[in-house]
């Protein structure tokens, strides 16, 4: 029964035909080569920004170090997008987690087997609700990974300014 009404869509597609002589084009502008991701625009110089945002991607490794440490990256070493994708998760777990209160990225190093997480968290909650959710944290990737998972917490009145843009 469907096999028909498909015909009669098919046949009711105007046919695509190919331009004569177009199948390869030549273009005269010039591409626009410039890296504009993970960059803060400069402004009136009212704007904050944090270390981290300060220095653009460029100088990672020269200015500012890396946000995921770990030696899943150097020669042929297996693993390397196991790792990726479990600091994501990590990431967006402990985004839930500490709702509004994460002021930095968060910083995962990888000693052994051992996962050490450091956070910068605003002071939005109580000392004893934050100590709960450090505690629930711990516990449920420790689990989730079968590996010790240690979240190392600072909180701050403000977010950290280094300077304004």
């Amino acid at each position: 029964m469907a096999a028909p009404a498909v015909v009669r869509a098919l046949r009711a597609l105007p046919h695509i035909r190919p331009v004569p002589g177009g199948s390869r084009c030549l273009h005269s502008t010039p591409p626009c080569l410039k890296a504009r991701a993970a960059r803060v625009r400069v402004g009136k110089g009212d704007k904050p920004v944090t270390y981290e945002q300060a220095h653009g991607p460029h100088h990672i490794a020269h200015r500012k170090g890396w946000l995921s440490l770990h030696t899943g990256n150097l020669y042929s070493e297996p693993g390397a997008a196991q790792r990726a994708v479990e600091d994501a998760f990590v990431r967006r777990f402990l985004r839930g987690t500490f709702p509004g209160a994460l002021l930095a990225p968060l910083v995962l190093r990888r000693r052994g087997r051992a996962l050490l997480v450091s956070a910068l968290l605003g002071r939005a909650l109580p000392p004893a609700q934050l100590l709960f959710l450090q505690g629930y944290a711990e516990a449920l990737l420790s689990a989730l990974y079968r590996s010790p998972v240690r979240i190392e917490l600072l909180t701050v009145p403000a977010p950290p300014v280094y300077k304004h843009l």
